[in-house]
């Protein structure tokens, strides 16, 4: 089976449909493994959800910030923010399932050689500590204390991995690395507040991926998140977040060979 690993969509269902028909003119037997950010801020959330979670097993997907804020704002957490697209599944006869199928996904996925995160993995890691501490927030998130674990989600403290981490600062730690990691210094202490392109980064600041001694180095990581840094492809690389959400692009590729799959898409949200 061919498998295939495709950008945020945000919501951008009819540009999902697209790729997928572009997709098919060259493989028919295929596994998606979508790199976060399922929903949110394109126009069709509740239609790119469904068409996801009616994959089945040909489809799996990580969790993103944006499939992260969902889970909160369901449960009446965090709320709903001016540009969010959520509305239709908040309103959806299914929602109750949607969120279950959700909130089930993990951190990270091990695939053919490939680590795909959404966000980034801190240089500390290597693929298999990666995987183990991913497994760490799914098990809560899959748990019957998944709400009370959302209302201490949020927040940049603490920024630095320590093995001696323990509790919902642990957990906070692991997430925010995997869905909002751009930026760190080169012990690994995270930046949240930069989202400029990789030459955009402040003195002091790299690209999480350029980190020196990075122990995921060895390992092809497929991540999206950060839409102005675009399509990057390097031997151990690739950034899939082609802005489609923005009037970008929707990118897909196939692992085994790197053929790239894109389309165009129309501008659903202005930068702010």
């Amino acid at each position: 089976m061919t498998s295939i690993a495709i950008g945020d969509l945000q919501g951008c269902g009819a540009q999902l449909q697209q790729l997928l028909k572009l997709i098919d003119t060259s493989v028919v037997e295929k596994k998606l493994i979508f790199a976060g950010d399922l929903i949110n801020r394109g126009p069709q959330s509740l239609q790119t959800l469904r068409a996801v979670m009616a994959m089945g097993d040909r489809a799996q997907a990580v969790l993103g910030n944006h499939d992260l804020h969902l889970l909160a704002v369901s449960q009446g957490i965090r709320p709903l923010h001016k540009d969010d697209t959520l509305h239709e599944i908040l309103d959806a006869p299914d929602r109750d399932e949607l969120i279950d199928w959700l909130r089930r996904l993990p951190l990270a996925i091990f695939h053919e050689g490939h680590l795909v995160v959404h966000a980034g993995v801190l240089p500390q890691w290597d693929a298999a500590q990666a995987m183990a501490l991913a497994g760490e927030v799914q098990d809560m998130l899959r748990s019957d204390g998944w709400v009370d674990f959302l209302t201490h989600m949020y927040g940049n403290q603490p920024d630095r991995w320590s093995d001696e981490l323990q509790g919902h600062d642990r957990l906070r730690c692991i997430i925010n690395a995997f869905t909002r990691l751009r930026f760190c210094d080169a012990d690994g202490v995270m930046d949240f507040k930069v989202k400029e392109g990789a030459a955009g980064a402040p003195e002091g600041l790299m690209p999480w991926f350029d980190v020196p001694g990075r122990r995921t180095a060895d390992t092809t990581v497929v991540f999206g998140h950060w839409s102005t840094l675009g399509l990057m492809l390097r031997p151990n690389l690739m950034a899939l977040d082609t802005g489609c959400v923005w009037g970008g692009k929707l990118t897909a590729v196939r692992l085994s060979d790197r053929a790239l799959f894109q389309v165009d898409c129309p501008q659903a949200q202005k930068p702010g």
